[in-house]
């Protein structure tokens, strides 16, 4: 995963689920990290991910 400029990473990976949900939102609403997210990762934490609306719909098409 690339450095992301505005986020001091070690103070959030203090809080693990805070820190993955935050990862999974920057790859998707950014693009930033590896190409392929985990569906089994995506499914758990869905539900609280601050994401754009119309990816979130596309999401939960591609998860139904």
């Amino acid at each position: 995963m690339e450095k992301h400029w505005s986020v001091d990473e070690t103070r959030l990976a203090e809080d693990p689920e805070a820190y993955a949900c935050w990862k999974l939102e920057q790859r998707i609403n950014y693009g930033i990290g590896e190409p392929l997210i985990p569906e089994a990762e995506l499914r758990a934490r869905f539900n609280v991910l601050d994401i754009d609306p119309w990816k979130r719909k596309a999401l939960a098409l591609a998860l139904a």
